[in-house]
């Protein structure tokens, strides 16, 4: 196997809305967008599979060696040797792969978010930053296609953490800020209980609107000179958005289930999108 099929292996097995907005993508930029993927998802499995905090440093550090190594010639695992190609043709700072890396290192040890200024900090390491590498795979002519990148990746995060509350909670993890739980009332105690209530409802109300809000933001900052070449992030939107509307539609059921999109269906809202972008 080839570093480039094992990063489509591990692209496809994920079942991520992410890889239906890379299907339409020319050869060369679906390559590098698919090991940009494969990365994240290495370093994120790290967090999410290993039960001793000690052994997850490890391998992040090791992590860290590996993107180093990219930038040499030396990569070992078939998804740095698969990047090795991606981070010159398409000039990627190693800065922003490390930090990617410390974003998924909170995870290990923050479970907790006084405050979405805190939270903002989380979302701009494990997904804004993914933004800001897509935007230069895909190709972009205007500094402000950058902004819109960044904040697209941090609304995807905000949809993650909308999505997946009660699987994050059955982990220990709360990423919905203290300050706005004291707020609508909820208490870190009744999200470990799954624990419904009108409080919870109006909570994840307020927390979708932001999600929205940072959508807008994204979609009014892209230049219409670079729509066409930033089309992958605007189908993956079209698809997050669609989760979000079910999520609303069904009642916030986020505490007991996890929502999803069936494959046929992520499938045709790419391409519709696609098409009409």
């Amino acid at each position: 196997m080839t570093p480039d099929q094992y990063c489509q292996q591990k692209a496809a097995q994920s079942g991520s809305s992410f890889y239906y907005s890379f299907l339409f993508l020319p050869p060369a930029r679906r390559r590098a967008i698919t090991a940009l993927y494969a990365f994240c998802r290495e370093v994120d499995d790290v967090v999410d599979e290993c039960k001793d905090i000690a052994i997850a440093r490890t391998k992040l550090a090791w992590w860290r060696t590996e993107v180093a190594a990219i930038y040499t010639g030396e990569a070992r695992h078939p998804v740095g040797q698969a990047l090795a190609g991606v981070v010159t043709s398409f000039r990627l700072p190693q800065e922003r792969l490390q930090e990617i890396i410390d974003g998924m290192e909170m995870d290990l040890t923050r479970h907790r978010y006084a405050d979405f200024a805190a939270l903002r900090v989380y979302c701009f390491r494990v997904a804004g930053i993914v933004g800001l590498l897509s935007a230069e795979i895909f190709g972009y002519t205007d500094p402000r296609t950058l902004a819109y990148a960044e904040n697209l990746g941090i609304a995807f995060q905000l949809t993650n953490i909308i999505r997946d509350v009660g699987e994050d909670a059955r982990r220990d993890r709360v990423y919905l800020p203290l300050d706005e739980l004291a707020r609508f009332k909820v208490s870190v105690g009744d999200i470990m209980r799954a624990q419904m209530s009108p409080q919870f409802t109006h909570l994840m109300e307020f927390q979708t609107e932001r999600a929205l809000g940072y959508y807008r933001t994204a979609f009014a900052a892209l230049p219409a000179a670079d729509r066409k070449a930033q089309r992958p992030g605007l189908v993956m939107a079209a698809i997050y958005q669609t989760l979000l509307s079910e999520i609303r539609a069904d009642g916030m059921p986020v505490l007991t289930q996890r929502t999803s999109l069936t494959p046929l269906r992520k499938l045709w809202i790419a391409w519709r999108s696609w098409v009409k972008s």
